[in-house]
């Protein structure tokens, strides 16, 4: 690296430090912080910095070891403890071979850390993340962080890159499946369940792992919803909305890795980002694990344009504070001749290394490096009778019914002339969803079988989603003009008195590297719904989805419209339940629906603007060729019972805890649950702030023909908010309060903050 470049990078170091706090120092229990630093002070530069190197899994380890090449060399780094975890090793037998060949062969026996994508489950699957989230049921998706921990740790794994707690608004973007949706209230509670379920109360227990809160910073704001794409956002925005689930994760949950983003924060990449990792993590919020890079992210920087070759990127690197190279090969080939060179300091490699060590030590690993090598209990473990119900529960709670004209569902379970539609009422692959490394292909109970426990149906495909393979690392070919099978679908519907259409998009068409520039149903298959409601109006569309999607026609002519994600394992079981009525729908939306893709990003929390309107003449804020209204609005979700809300009182009387009651009753004949949702607005601060904002929600069941009075407090926590400096506000004067059934439908009143 030529003088200039170095003087430059020192310039941009000091702007980003200029308000930095000082740097959290880690503090683990006495008795392994001496352990640690003992093991630190006999360990040499390279060992120390063979802690900070992670490689993927790279050959058959029950087989001969590789005996040239790149491999050959990850295997001696292996055998001379300059590796100090793996990622994608699956499976006790392997687990423990990969263990063995660290502990018993290195100079100090150091054992490895397991890393594994355990996202939705990892045997067992649960529904993809944002579809849990639409439960709103924060024990549920404790539970079901809980179960994928589990059978992962049963499987050799110690450590989850889990869970994704982008804030996101734009449904083009892939990962809207693997996040908790658009907004930072609800992202936030959710995102410290999940921790708390992969984590447990005991990091040492051999069914618990290391949680990962990823990606730090704003990945989720990614330009036009394209991946890997250019973030550019306001420090207001950054504090208000992306950072409150990573703050939360860490002071709240204790989560003991953080993974940083692909993007740039500020022109800086993240992995190499000083501002976000050393002052705002470790510093403003002490944080005491320790941070991963994104695959291959450390030598990305050279991409982004901040360095000239791979040696530049481990030096921003680490200096920055990414603690551990993730498949980037940048430290393990650069960082020991940096630290001689004098351009990354021994101390900030020993700082990294004490917090990874830390983590080994909390899990036990060093008391037992075998310890989550059990065949027997892996055998007990996976696909457990336990799991099976526990995702069931948290997949029909995750569903949302978004229509229900005429009160068409539920199902009669005595319902005669059924018929079913659509290729994805038969697949036991795609409702498994995106990110399931570890599962199984093929093992989704799909909807046909799901309806056998209820009734008799005639079934026609239709036409086909897509043609050929289906697997993470490539793109499906969607079928775009084979319509073949729609004569007989037709015909099918033509002699039904209901129709159940499956619809929607394939599990491999969201996640990472899945922006879609149109979001609407794809392929043929808005052409098929539109054939068949030509012949039978009577239509029950269930959507399987891993995103928003655009849907204008069928929210206009469908009577019945079922949002069913992709389920997971219990998949065709969830939707039957609800579809006959076994189980009352309570999901509500976590993002917003658009009615086109050209209102992407669309979210209810937006900033006032200076002509909001609507006016009298043609000036302000709005679309000429639309509404500006989601179709379906965050917070939405229909249920078979009708839920009336009325009484609202708001006492103010003690400043410090604001008093919010509503009285909610079932005037159903139906047993329910609901969501009641509180949403703030202040009027005047400040700095602009979003017309509502979610502070509060409950998860109440209510039998047929009771009422129940939800009461809520506000106080400084939900009040205020951060300035453009991170500092945290709160400021008097009046506020807004709605309480209701979504964010678009409540009741309304206000108080004045003194």
């Amino acid at each position: 690296m030529n003088q200039i470049k170095i003087i430059l990078y020192a310039l941009l170091s000091t702007f980003l430090f200029q308000s930095c706090r000082p740097e959290h120092t880690v503090q683990p229990d006495d008795g392994i912080a001496q352990k640690v630093e003992a093991l630190l002070s006999r360990m040499t530069l390279e060992e120390k910095v063979g802690q900070m190197n992670q490689y993927s899994s790279f050959y058959d380890v029950t087989g001969p070891a590789p005996s040239d090449g790149k491999l050959k060399l990850k295997y001696e780094h292996l055998k001379k403890g300059l590796v100090g975890s793996m990622l994608n090793v699956n499976g006790v037998k392997e687990v423990r071979e990969f263990q063995k060949l660290a502990v018993e062969n290195s100079r100090l026996g150091i054992p490895l850390i397991f890393g594994f994508d355990v996202i939705h489950g990892h045997k067992t699957l649960a529904p993809i993340p944002l579809a849990e989230a639409a439960s709103w049921d924060l024990e549920a998706i404790r539970r079901s962080a809980e179960v994928a921990a589990t059978e992962a740790a049963a499987m050799g794994i110690n450590w989850t890159f889990a869970p994704m707690i982008d804030i996101t608004r734009d449904a083009r973007w892939g990962r809207v499946m693997e996040g908790s949706g658009e907004d930072p209230y609800l992202g936030t509670q959710i995102g410290v369940a999940r921790v708390n379920g992969f984590q447990g109360n005991d990091l040492s227990s051999v069914h618990t792992l290391a949680a990962c809160a990823k990606h730090l910073a704003g990945y989720g704001f990614s330009e036009a919803g394209k991946e890997y794409n250019t973030v550019d956002m306001s420090t207001s925005t950054l504090f208000n909305v992306v950072l409150p689930p990573f703050k939360a994760a860490v002071e709240e949950a204790n989560v003991k890795t953080v993974m940083n983003a692909f993007n740039i924060m500020n022109g800086v990449p993240s992995t190499g980002n000083a501002f976000l990792q050393r002052d705002i993590l470790k510093g403003r919020w002490g944080f005491d694990g320790f941070v991963i890079s994104d695959w291959g992210s450390i030598k990305e920087i050279e991409s982004h344009g901040m360095a000239a070759n791979l040696k530049e990127t481990a030096m921003i690197a680490a200096n920055a504070g990414s603690d551990m190279d993730m498949e980037s090969y940048a430290y393990v080939t650069h960082l020991a001749d940096l630290v001689e060179e004098g351009l990354v300091s021994e101390d900030k490699i020993d700082e990294a290394v004490r917090r990874i060590l830390t983590v080994k030590y909390e899990l036990g690993l060093f008391d037992d490096p075998y310890k989550y090598c059990n065949e027997e209990r892996e055998k007990e473990l996976l696909y457990h009778p336990d799991h099976l119900e526990a995702v069931l529960d948290m997949a029909r709670k995750s569903i949302v019914l978004l229509k229900n004209e005429g009160d068409l569902l539920p199902l009669k379970r005595d319902q005669k002339g059924i018929a079913v539609i659509g290729t994805l009422a038969s697949d036991k692959n795609s409702p498994l969803g995106n990110w399931r490394l570890g599962s199984d292909n093929n093992t989704a109970v799909s909807v046909l079988e799901g309806l056998d426990t209820y009734c008799t149906y005639t079934y026609a495909k239709g036409a086909d989603l897509s043609t050929g393979i289906e697997v993470f690392n490539q793109d499906l070919t969607i079928n775009t003009s084979d319509k073949s099978g729609f004569k007989e679908a037709v015909t099918l519907a033509k002699n039904a008195e209901i129709v159940i259409m499956v619809l929607g998009e394939h599990g491999m068409m969201s996640g990472e590297a899945r922006s879609r520039t149109q979001i609407d149903i794809p392929g043929v298959q808005q052409d098929l719904l539109e054939a068949v409601y030509e012949v039978n109006k009577n239509i029950v569309l269930v959507l399987m989805n891993g995103r928003p999607l655009a849907i204008p026609w069928a929210a206009e002519h469908i009577p019945a419209i079922v949002e069913a994600w992709q389920l997971g394992t219990q998949s065709g079981h969830a939707v039957a339940d609800i579809l006959f009525g076994r189980y009352n729908p309570s999901g509500k939306l976590p993002m917003s629906f658009p009615r086109s893709v050209g209102q992407c990003p669309i979210y209810y929390n937006y900033f006032r603007t200076g002509r909001p309107g609507p006016r009298n003449e043609v000036f302000f804020s709005r679309y000429i060729d639309e509404d500006r209204t989601p179709l379906y609005p965050f917070g939405y979700g229909l249920s078979y019972s009708k839920f009336d809300y009325s009484n609202l009182v708001i006492d103010d009387s003690d400043q410090k805890r604001i008093k919010v009651a509503v009285q909610v009753s079932n005037v159903s004949d139906t047993d329910g649950e609901e969501v009641v949702q509180l949403y703030i607005n202040d009027k005047a601060a400040s700095i602009v702030r979003p017309v509502k904002e979610l502070k509060g929600f409950e998860k109440i069941a209510l039998k047929a023909k009771t009422s129940q009075t939800v009461t809520f407090e506000l106080t400084d926590k939900e009040l205020g908010f951060y300035d453009p400096n991170g500092d945290y506000k709160v400021e008097s004067g009046m506020f807004d309060v709605m309480v209701g059934t979504s964010s678009a439908d409540g009741l309304t009143g206000s108080f004045q903050l003194k």
